[in-house]
């Protein structure tokens, strides 16, 4: 058997890890094999548990910091060299030098000033590898500078920890989010949003739920309904305020649910949509049905959704009375002008990280003129035009929201944009296009949460 010669210090790989570079100690003196990780936090349900960690992989490079997570194995005490004992988490994952991969057990312990960044147990070495204390680097040399290559680190998958915030945990948005990240190997925790509670400071702010603080999380996924947008934006700026990743941001939430102020971010953005007319005092009513084109035309409260608060006037006596209405109710409303060559159709437009991923015919049911699957409207899967496709991508950016459900008209002279939404449902969207939509949202999560290039580079020559 040709013996596999290592010396007393190697360069190694962790790909299971997205460690493509790491230097270790290689010491027979010690049993158990240790990567000196720090924030080392267990999660995931009891039957499958996991354990996140970073790591500064080079020494001499502390803006470089790696998240990594693995199954967790166990949880072992372990006595170092100087007869300290201490209780760590285990993982088993994938060494490799040069050509040869092999599996190795490996504990987590947080030693930040340690010079090697993994020490290599006897336990790791197979059979055939012997150690020469003379030599070094026996086996290929790598570098740190990998680390610098952002396409290639972003090749690496890890399972994230991710949270769902909801109320209606067992709607089908719900259940195809958790299945589409536990078949791609992330843990999810589903959160009612008016449940969580916050403390607010300017260091080291929390959020709680359930009489705990909850832990960081690779991602959130903001499903916040109408009824509680200041609430629920609130809990969304809290953890943004933590460093963590939102699918919708606070500030897209809030800006599309008041259809003003949305329709004002898409004037200004130069996106097409039914000319919107918005007055405060009844003696204008008047005024704002000619500033439309007259009737027919449509009302709209502003915090309208799935087509509720919606009403078509035909007639202008129509229009004055549902004003007069919305008026007495204290309500805010828009006044846009009626598209009528849409005929009770729109277009769902699905746009995920600046693509439109899918998109679908809605139409209205019988006599309505709302075509919303909510009012009974039914939906296909549709093709789009160059144009449409645009207009939707660029109402979803002028909004600031990665996942948008944006609705629009197809009118004479182009599309027009109804309604861009922070929370779009999957069920309309996945059975009309048999897309799983649940995980192109998956993917793009994985993308915006995955290993970055270092803002800033030590420079160092390799010991």
């Amino acid at each position: 058997m040709e013996q596999f010669t290592l010396g007393w210090e190697e360069w190694l790989a962790l790909p299971d890890l997205g460690l493509p570079a790491i230097r270790a100690k290689v010491d027979t003196g010690a049993r158990t094999s240790a990567l000196h990780a720090f924030a080392i936090e267990p999660f995931g349900p009891s039957d499958k548990p996991m354990v996140r960690f970073a790591i500064h992989p080079d020494p001499g490079d502390p803006n470089l910091e790696i998240i990594c997570s693995a199954p967790l194995k166990d949880r072992r005490e372990v006595t170092s060299s100087n007869g300290e004992s201490e209780l760590r988490f285990v993982i088993e994952t994938t060494a490799r030098m040069g050509d040869r991969s092999w599996p190795i057990e490996v504990t987590l312990t947080d030693r930040g000033a340690m010079s090697y960044r993994m020490l290599l147990g006897r336990s790791a070495l197979a059979e055939d590898m012997i150690v020469s204390p003379a030599q070094s680097y026996c086996q290929p040399e790598l570098s740190f500078d990998v680390y610098h290559d952002a396409p290639r680190l972003k090749q690496h998958r890890r399972a994230l920890r991710l949270a769902i915030l909801t109320r209606e945990p067992d709607n089908y948005s719900t259940r195809s989010l958790i299945r589409a990240a536990e078949s791609r190997g992330h843990a999810v925790e589903v959160i009612d949003t008016t449940r969580c509670y916050m403390n607010i400071r300017a260091v080291g702010g929390e959020v709680h739920y359930d009489g705990r603080k909850l832990p960081h999380y690779d991602a959130v996924i903001p499903r916040i309904g109408a009824s509680i947008t200041n609430y629920g934006t609130a809990v969304v700026r809290q953890f943004e305020s933590m460093g963590t990743y939102c699918l919708s941001g606070s500030e897209g939430i809030t800006m599309s649910r008041d259809k003003l102020h949305a329709h004002q971010v898409l004037a200004r953005h130069r996106i097409g949509m039914p000319t919107t007319a918005f007055a405060r005092s009844p003696k204008d009513s008047g005024n704002v049905i000619s500033l439309v084109g007259g009737v027919p035309l449509v009302l709209k409260l502003l915090e309208s959704t799935q087509g509720k608060g919606v009403v078509l006037a035909d007639t202008k006596n129509a229009a004055e009375s549902v004003i007069s209405a919305f008026r007495g109710l204290k309500a805010d409303f828009l006044v846009q002008s009626f598209v009528k060559e849409a005929a009770g159709e729109d277009i769902r437009c699905f746009v995920v990280g600046g693509k439109v991923v899918s998109a679908m015919r809605r139409k209205s049911s019988g006599d309505d003129f709302r075509s919303n699957l909510h009012q009974g409207g039914t939906a296909e899967a549709t093709r789009i035009s160059k144009r449409e496709r645009d207009t939707a991508v660029r109402a979803a950016r002028a909004l600031k929201l990665d996942v948008a459900g944006v609705d629009l008209l197809r009118g004479e002279d182009g599309p027009k944009v109804l309604e861009v939404n922070s929370s779009p449902g999957l069920e309309g969207i996945e059975r009309a296009s048999g897309k799983d939509i649940a995980g192109l949202v998956m993917q793009h999560i994985e993308q915006k949460v995955a290993p970055r290039k270092p803002r800033s580079r030590t420079r160092r020559k390799e010991a």
